[in-house]
This record gives C-alpha cells, structure tokens and sequence, in this order.
C-alpha cells in the first residue's frame, strides 16, 4: 500500500523536472535567437558605414589623380604649338626633326602619345612612327580643333575596346593655322591600378555613360543598364549572394545592387571635370567576416551552454542506451542462429533436387518399361520383313535373277539400319545427361548435320535456305549431343514435307541476347503442340517412328541450359527453335549474316 504513493511522488517530480527543463531550452533558444538578431544588425549598420567612408576616401583620392592628370596634359598642346621647332617644320615642310622632338617631348612630360597634323589631316609627326602619314581629317579631335581656337577635349572609342582620351589645339604660323598639335592622355593605366582591387571602380561622363571600368563588358554602356546587365556568377557568388539575402531580410539592411551576382555597396563622388562622376561597388565581404565573427563567438558561447544542458539530461538516457546495447547483443545472436538454420535449409533444398533428378530418371526407365512392348513390336515387324527377303533372295539366287536379288539385300540392310535407329533413340532417352560441355560454335555445328545428312537430302528434292552470321556463334554444350538435336529436327523437317510439291527448308541461325537455331518447314504442320515433346508420341504412321527424337532432344538442350519450342507458321508449316545461352563478346555481335541457298 505504501509502494503507490511513492511511486505517483516520483512520476510527479519527474514530470516537473521535465516541464522545467523544456522551457529552460525554450528560454536558453529565444534569448540566443534574440541575441544574434540584435548584434547582427548592430554590427552590420556600424561595419558597413565604416566601409562606406573607407569607399568615399578612395574616390577622393582616384578622382583627383583622374582630374590632375588631365588637368597635367591639357597645357601641352599649348605649349608644343608655340614651339619655335614645330612652327618652323610646318612653315617649310620639312618634317625630318619633328618626331624626333615629338618622342623627346614625350619622354620629358610623360603624356601618351602625341601627333602633328598638317592643314590636311596628315599625320606628319608622331611618337608612335606607325601612325606616320595615316589621315585623320574627318577625326573629331581634328574638326574641333580647326573649329575652335583653344584646346579642345575629345574622347573617341577605340576599335580594340575602351576610349581614348585627347587633347588637340590648331597650330598658327606667320597669323595663319598651319597644322593641329594632338596630345593624348593615359587614363587607363588608372583603370589598370583599379583592377588590381576588389571593388568594382567606373567613371562616367556628363551622359551617365561609362567610360572607364574595371568591369570591361560595362564600357559604353548607360550606368543602369551596366550594373543590370546579366552576369554568369560562380558558385560561391552564388552562395554569397544566398547568404546576404538572408541577413538583410533578418536586418532589414537591403544591398545598394548587386555585380556578379554578389551584393555590393555603391559609392558616388563627382568629379571636377566636365561633370564626370566616379562610383565604386564594394562587397561586403569584409562586412560580413567581421560580423560573423563576432556572431560565432556568440553562437559558440550558447551553444556550449546548450552541450552542458544536454549532458545533463543524457546522463538519464545513457542506462537506457545500456539496455539497447544488451537488447542488440540478443538480436545479433538470433541473427547468427537464424543465419545458421538458413545454411542447413540451403542444404537440404540441394538434397532434394539431387532427389529430384533421380527421380526423374527413375521415371524414364519407368516408361521404358511399360512401353518395351511397343518397342518389341516395332522390332519384330522389320524381322519378319527380312525372313521374307531372305526367303525371297534365295529363289531368285536359284534362279540366276541376282540382280533382282540384290534389290532385296538392300531392303534388308534399310530395314537393319532402321532398326538400329530404334535402338539408339532409345539409349539416348536412357541415358543422363553429361557434364562434359565446351565452347562450340553452332555454325560448325550446323554444318557437320548437314553434311551427315547428305545421304538423305539427295534422296530428293528439297530447297534448302541458310542464313548464318559471319562470326562465331559460341555455345557451352556437348558436339556431339548437339548435332544429335539438329540431326533430329532436319529429319522431322524432311519427314513433314514428304508430300509437299515444293518442300522447303529454312534454316536461320542469329545471336543476340542468345544463340537462336529456327528450323522452319513447308509441310503439314503439327496438329498436337502441347503433346509434342512428350515420350513415345509420333504424328508418324506406325513402323516409321516411336516418338522418342523430340523428347531426347528437348531433354538435350534443356541440359545446355536452354529450350527447344515449336509453333505453327503463319504461312503453313512447322517452325522449331532451339535457343542457348550465347558466349563471350559474341553477344553484341553477329548482326550481319550470310544467306545460302540449295537444293
């Protein structure tokens, strides 16, 4: 009576213990949840303006070695086209010295390239001696030129990418213009120093087009069909680009847009110079790393927390791992009984089909028995045909009529050979299958039945087709038994087309999935399919067969592992096939075949 109270105090406590522990989980989730939201979005908001002032401090610096660069070149054109040299080779047309001073002016100032034209657009001069004589009338820094007095600004795009940048002024002599100096400026080895970043660095004109980038596929462009234009991210853009969403949707921290696929912040500063402006996407690669850093140690703070929890409560559920580990242990020793009983039963399954086949041969010696009256008939009908030829060819020795008697000598020696024919049928049927197989090809096969058949097909007129592959048809079987089958099946086509006018016989050997021999006849057909294959049953009139060929030659290739089937063709006539299992590499083959015919 007092086990009852104690045991309901117990169950009680337990389910306290156990209500308490879930919601200490449930509050140990929230807060580290809550926790991680807030400081992420605290760190994101304050490491991200730290980034953006890093980005606005570089664009100060890259816009204004943009602008001193330009600013730099612009006063060499004045200066060359007040050049007492230059003047004086336009004046006279002597052109020899100029390049000369060209390639030294260059190399004191550090401009990248520059060209004379003359009053009709001829390159005259040139730091660059290819462009020597090259025609650059129609070109837009040369009209502007001609058009305007002071130094004019062009940019051009180049047929091999990107613009170039130029700066002209028309050259005056005696009060009269005599030529245009043009002195280019090498903004893109800026673009160059840009590309070693990370951050995607352009500057656009007036227009909103960009003309520098490090984003090569951007030049040309409008900015917002550059920055919208499809890119072929990689998978860790991908991954990153998956894991920002995330972070801004929990932040509510939207990314300005997105390059390669890869959220970025965009960063804007103009520049003082024909109202060109300079912009910069930043990944926030770095943002994030710092972030995350921070949230793991967080996150590695509850969760070893959390593992202290858990130890606690498996320390209860460890004695119960004890009892599945002894449970187990019970299992894997019924297994291995079970394993066990499953060998002797394998065993005895062998026994019983050892059984089996001694039964079935037990069963044909049987039916030799009960049938060996028929037998005893089929013999004794050929000897006493032979007692009365005998008898006959000795009146017509008497009488001197020897070749008459000769005729019955050979009615004789058919009727011993049709006898022996008997005999072997049945020692075949007796007789068990052997084990004794070989790789055989049925095309040799086939063709040492033909030629023992030879005697027979001469006899009469039959057309007879074959169709054969031209590689080796392998089979594992015994040649001999084998040829026996074919002989069989030959005989009973021969036998079916006695009374054909036409008798025809087609022989068709294929390999694919298996070695398939169809041997197909004109003749009557047969009536009785379910009962062909059965012992000591014949179609044939009695003395001509006692219905043993079919059987022996099913039970043949049944022991090759195959079967023999018959069917009524369409056409008229019977149709046997014999299917094995094929060998080797001649599976896959076999497909072209070769078609003979003869009578």
């Amino acid at each position: 009576m007092s086990d009852k109270p104690a045991t309901s105090h117990r169950s009680e406590r337990f389910l306290r213990t156990s209500i308490w522990v879930k919601l200490v989980v449930a509050v140990l989730i929230v807060l580290a949840v809550g926790m991680v939201l807030i400081t992420n979005r605290w760190l994101t908001e304050r490491f991200t303006e730290t980034t953006r002032n890093k980005a606005e401090l570089r664009l100060a610096l890259y816009s204004g070695n943009v602008v001193s660069e330009l600013q730099r070149t612009s006063v060499v054109p004045l200066l060359l086209s007040r050049d007492p040299a230059i003047s004086e080779a336009l004046i006279k047309g002597d052109y020899s010295q100029t390049t000369q001073r060209l390639v030294q002016v260059q190399a004191d100032i550090g401009v990248a390239s520059i060209l004379l034209l003359d009053t009709s657009g001829r390159t005259v001069g040139s730091t660059n001696r290819n462009l020597l004589g090259t025609n650059y009338r129609n070109a837009d820094f040369y009209v502007a030129a001609v058009r305007s007095k002071d130094t004019v600004f062009s940019v051009a795009s180049r047929d091999s990418g990107g613009f170039e940048f130029t700066y002209s002024q028309e050259v005056f002599a005696e009060g009269k213009p005599m030529g245009v100096i043009v002195v280019a400026v090498d903004l893109m080895k800026f673009e160059r120093a840009w590309a070693a970043l990370q951050d995607v660095v352009l500057v656009t004109d007036s227009e909103g087009k960009v003309i520098l980038s490090t984003e090569p596929r951007w030049r040309g462009l409008p900015l917002d069909k550059a920055i919208a234009a499809p890119d072929l991210p990689s998978a860790l853009d991908v991954a990153l680009n998956r894991a920002f969403s995330v972070t801004y949707d929990l932040t509510q921290n939207h990314p300005d847009a997105y390059v390669r696929g890869v959220a970025v912040l965009r960063t804007d500063a103009r520049m003082t110079f024909r109202g060109w402006h300079m912009a910069s996407f930043t990944a926030y690669d770095s943002v994030r790393e710092r972030v995350n850093g921070i949230l793991a140690l967080e996150i590695m703070g509850f969760a070893i927390l959390a593992a202290l929890i858990f130890y606690l409560l498996s320390r209860k559920a460890w004695s119960q791992t004890l009892s599945f580990r002894r449970e187990s242990l019970e299992l894997r020793q019924l297994n291995a009984r079970l394993q066990r009983e499953i060998a002797e039963r394998e065993k005895v399954q062998k026994n019983l089909a050892v059984a089996e086949q001694t039964l079935a041969q037990s069963s044909k010696l049987a039916a030799l028995g009960e049938m060996s009256a028929a037998v005893s008939h089929e013999l004794n009908q050929p000897l006493a045909a032979m007692k009365t030829y005998l008898a006959g060819a000795r009146l017509l020795l008497q009488r001197k009529r020897t070749e008459e008697a000769l005729s019955s000598f050979q009615r004789i020696d058919d009727l011993i050979d049709r006898m022996g024919a008997i005999t072997r049928q049945l020692k075949s049927y007796a007789r068990k299958g052997g084990d004794a197989f070989e790789p055989v090809d049925l095309r040799v096969c086939l063709s040492s039945a033909l030629a023992m058949m030879e005697p027979q097909l001469k006899q009469r007129v039959v057309k007879i087709t074959r169709s054969i592959p031209r590689q080796a048809v392998n089979v594992m079987a015994d040649r001999l038994r084998l040829e026996q089958v074919i002989i069989n099946l030959l005989r009973n086509a021969l036998d079916a087309t006695k009374d054909t006018k036409e008798p025809q016989i087609d022989l068709v050997l294929t390999a694919d999935s298996a070695a398939r021999l169809s041997v197909r006849d004109n003749g009557h057909g047969i009536s009785d399919l379910v009962s062909l294959f059965e012992p000591f049953y014949t179609t044939k009139k009695a003395g001509e067969g006692v219905g043993l060929g079919l059987a022996i030659s099913s039970g043949i290739v049944t022991d090759f592992g195959g079967r023999l089937t018959a069917r009524n063709a369409d056409q008229g006539g019977a149709v046997f096939e014999m299917q094995l299992p094929i060998l080797g590499p001649e599976a896959g083959e076999g497909r072209g075949t070769d078609v003979k015919a003869a009578e």
